[in-house]
């Protein structure tokens, strides 16, 4: 199967990258021992947003930042790994903000005949609330370890993330 060209891209991109590497060394365990929950937008940088570096951080993305869906792969951040602090980051003019499951479960029977009524897409009406369930969400759980949580909006018309 031959690759697309977006991914032809990303494989000449990476072979100037890779000519100039210098980080395989970096240990396994994240060096300032936090996870960062974010959205998977785009138009979002983690690293250039926190000022990370390869080796600092788990970055966990996905559609919203949900904590919800991130709980595997925090527990495994927590307890293989040695993170001792979590970031949830949700932001401004998110897609999740537009939309309902029933409209996307509506979209997906129509489009794909197919029915997603088993999955909950977990989108949210208000951004700051979203955050504060994420948060709740982690607090109420017994897997994720009693480690400091901190919740931010990332607004990005600014750059700015907004502690909430």
């Amino acid at each position: 199967m031959s690759s697309g060209p977006v991914a032809q891209e990303f494989e000449a991109a990476n072979q100037g990258y890779a000519a100039t590497f210098t980080k395989g060394s970096l240990p396994l365990p994240p060096a300032r021992k936090v996870a960062v929950v974010v959205c998977m937008d785009a138009r979002l940088d983690p690293a250039k947003i926190l000022g990370l570096q390869e080796g600092d951080a788990h970055v966990i993305r996905n559609a919203g930042g949900r904590t919800v869906e991130a709980l595997r792969s925090l527990t495994i951040s927590q307890q293989l790994l040695g993170t001792q602090e979590i970031v949830v980051i949700h932001h401004t003019d998110c897609g999740m903000l537009t939309f309902s499951d029933h409209d996307l479960r509506s979209k997906i029977r129509q489009d794909l005949n197919e029915d997603a009524d088993h999955i909950s897409f977990l989108p949210f009406k208000d951004l700051k609330q979203s955050v504060l369930d994420d948060i709740a969400i982690l607090k109420k759980n017994p897997l994720v370890l009693d480690v400091p949580i901190t919740g931010y909006i990332y607004e990005v018309e600014t750059g700015k993330i907004v502690k909430v």
